[in-house]
């Protein structure tokens, strides 16, 4: 098959923070290993040893774009427009009540799926050869927080809070320290030297800090689609903290982890935790790869291909589903 990949926001490979991107190189590659033939629309600045790149024009249309062999497209997050080809559209993120769902669409949890009553989703996947493999044997002596700190649903404050009442330091990735939101909102955490932030890092720094921590606090206040810092923690041997929302008690089985309710149920899971560094990487090896994944798009290429649709009916947001508990 000629695969285009689609997603006009990113520019492969990336470095640092990168979430959807590292999801299409690793499906990309992965096609491409099959012996498909693949390529990208993708931010001018891009570059691929296994595909071709588009350099995305926002000048043209997104059709006039598409080289005319091509035989299915792979969009990201979202399409505005008619597209004529067999196609199929990832949701990456949670859309708003009123936005307009392609009947195409494949979310990225069960989760996900439900909230907006469809029964079709693929787990992201990760190219694990991209990644250092971790020292599994480390002594590990704190947790860690993983995504953008900035953003509020991502509680970066309830993760310290959790930290510091289970007696752990944390090392919070993806965040900077002196900001005028951290400043106005969590100066007692700012200036704890209990919590170190680090900033944006590339892989092997980020592999680095994770080899030395006992878990992921991941306290999010919406419902998360999916997340890539747990499974990039899991990876790294670490077990994962979380509240109930979204797709952490599909991801976070009781043996690499915990889900809870509130703050102080969370804190004393973490002491009171078995740790197996182990297990949490073969858990994460085996089911969040880039070749699982790969397999499961290649049915949902082949089914709009045959002309059928990947819904039976057009996704909607249901207002019930999406209601998130409060976590405090």
């Amino acid at each position: 098959m000629k695969i285009l990949i689609v997603d006009k926001s990113a520019v492969i490979p990336v470095e640092k923070y990168g979430g959807t991107e590292r999801v299409i190189w690793g499906l990309g590659k992965e096609l491409s290993k099959l012996g498909h033939e693949i390529y990208f629309l993708v931010k001018e600045g891009s570059s691929c040893d296994f595909g071709k790149i588009i350099p995305f024009d926002i000048q043209k249309t997104i059709k006039d774009q598409i080289p005319e062999n091509i035989d299915v497209i792979h969009f990201n997050h979202t399409i505005t427009e008619k597209i004529e080809k067999p196609f199929i559209v990832t949701m990456h993120g949670n859309p708003s009540p009123n936005q307009t769902i392609d009947i195409n669409t494949v979310f990225i949890s069960k989760n996900q799926a439900k909230r907006f009553g469809s029964s079709t989703f693929v787990y992201n996947g990760l190219d694990w050869d991209d990644y250092p493999e971790p020292d599994l044997d480390q002594e590990r002596t704190y947790l860690h927080f993983l995504g953008k700190a900035a953003w509020k649903v991502k509680n970066v404050f309830g993760a310290a809070k959790i930290a510091l009442e289970s007696n752990n330091n944390l090392h919070i990735l993806g965040g900077e320290r002196w900001n005028f939101r951290n400043f106005k909102r969590g100066l007692k955490y700012v200036l704890n030297p209990k919590i170190i932030f680090r900033g944006m890092v590339n892989n092997e720094t980020k592999m680095e800090i994770l080899q030395y921590s006992k878990g992921l606090l991941f306290p999010v206040k919406w419902h998360e689609p999916f997340g890539l810092a747990i499974i990039e923690s899991l990876y790294a041997g670490c077990a994962v903290f979380g509240t109930k929302n979204g797709s952490l008690p599909e991801l976070i089985t009781p043996e690499v982890g915990f889900t809870g309710t509130n703050a102080n149920e969370i804190a004393k899971a973490i002491r009171n935790f078995d740790y197996n560094p182990r297990k949490c990487h073969e858990y994460a090896v085996k089911h969040f790869n880039s070749k699982v994944m790969t397999g499961s798009y290649l049915k949902l290429y082949e089914k709009v291909i045959s002309g059928e649709t990947i819904n039976k009916e057009v996704p909607e947001y249901k207002e019930a589903e999406n209601v998130v508990p409060k976590f405090s």
